[in-house]
């Protein structure tokens, strides 16, 4: 891959913190990584998944210290020429924090501020890793900045790294519109301006992906954290919560649903051409009602014989009388 397909990338982010034991522990049990030190520095730690090296740890640069800077995230922008990002910084109003050097082996650095104050690294990486709009576990999936003035922080960012604007969300009353930007049509952060009642200056803020932004909330009070928002369900279903970590650096994790952990989206098969209805058979032709049978002719009714002549009725004869005289002869 070319230098200049780093450019406007989110290519590393590295935590400065007075206790850097302490913070180890505590990102562990909040973000899951391990812990590891740096073959070509023993002071400098390196935060880990199975995929890799995500992040850095080294205490606050005393000079930093001087200047009453607090622990914080530092995050670096990947550009193909450090030194020729650096002088177009201060042209655009920014300042040099830390002047371009080399890192051996790893790249070159320098860290900037923008107009409003918000500070941030710009990188050019010996071994860049491929872009990719997957994000694994432990890794940085959100880069927000909260400023003075959003949109001239836009116009700068826009002129430095080649940003454009994607989607915006309108947060309501006293917070105004954030604004998320990116490119090559993929969006990767976000930006707003700071309601007066969020005091401090501006500042980046990345999200570590988690497996769940709200059971992540309770590790941080069991962990001595804060949480200063959330959790919160976002636009699109995904959870942040954000908070401060024992030492006071501000920090975000971010879940995504469980419908976008999902890599790769199979497509879905096509659905089977129904099959072509049969044709309903002919109805049977009824059968034609056979005729009735003529109902038979009733039989004559037989005469009824003549009914017998009663016999005469014999007379009765006379009664013999008993006990009369004889007649006389």
């Amino acid at each position: 891959m070319s230098d200049a397909k780093i450019r406007g990338q989110f290519v590393w982010h590295e935590l400065m913190t007075t206790d850097t034991e302490a913070a180890a522990a505590f990102y562990s049990k909040v973000v899951g990584w391990s812990i590891k030190q740096w073959a070509e520095d023993s002071d400098y730690t390196l935060f880990m998944t199975p995929e890799g090296a995500m992040a850095g740890l080294m205490l606050l640069p005393e000079e930093a210290k001087a200047m009453k800077v607090p622990p914080n995230w530092m995050t670096y922008i990947g550009t193909p020429d450090v030194d020729e990002t650096a002088r177009l910084a201060t042209q655009l109003g920014g300042e040099v924090l830390r002047a371009p050097d080399d890192v051996p082996d790893v790249g070159r650095f320098a860290m900037l501020a923008d107009p409003q104050g918000a500070a941030f690294g710009v990188m050019t990486l010996v071994n860049p890793s491929p872009d990719s709009a997957h994000v694994e576990l432990g890794d940085f999936s959100w880069h927000e900045l909260a400023t003075s003035d959003g949109e001239t922080a836009f116009d700068f960012y826009s002129d430095l790294f080649g940003w454009e604007k994607t989607e915006s969300m309108d947060m309501g009353p006293g917070m105004g519109v954030y604004q998320m930007f990116g490119w090559k049509g993929r969006t990767i952060g976000g930006m707003f301006t700071k309601p007066e009642n969020i005091p401090g200056p501006a500042y980046w803020m990345p999200y570590a992906k988690v497996t769940d932004a709200r059971g992540a909330a309770k590790t941080i009070a069991r962990a001595n954290g804060q949480v200063i928002n959330g959790p919160m369900e976002v636009p699109g279903g995904d959870w942040i919560t954000q908070g401060i970590d024992p030492q006071g650096a501000v920090f975000s994790v971010h879940s995504v649903t469980a419908a976008a952990q999902v890599a790769v989206v199979k497509k879905a098969k096509p659905a089977r051409k129904a099959k072509p209805a049969r044709k309903a058979k002919p109805a049977r032709k009824a059968k034609p009602v056979k005729k009735a049978k003529p109902a038979r002719k009733a039989k004559p009714v037989k005469k009824a014989k003549p009914a017998r002549k009663a016999k005469p009725v014999k007379k009765a004869k006379p009664a013999k009388m008993k006990g009369t005289a004889r007649k006389r002869r």
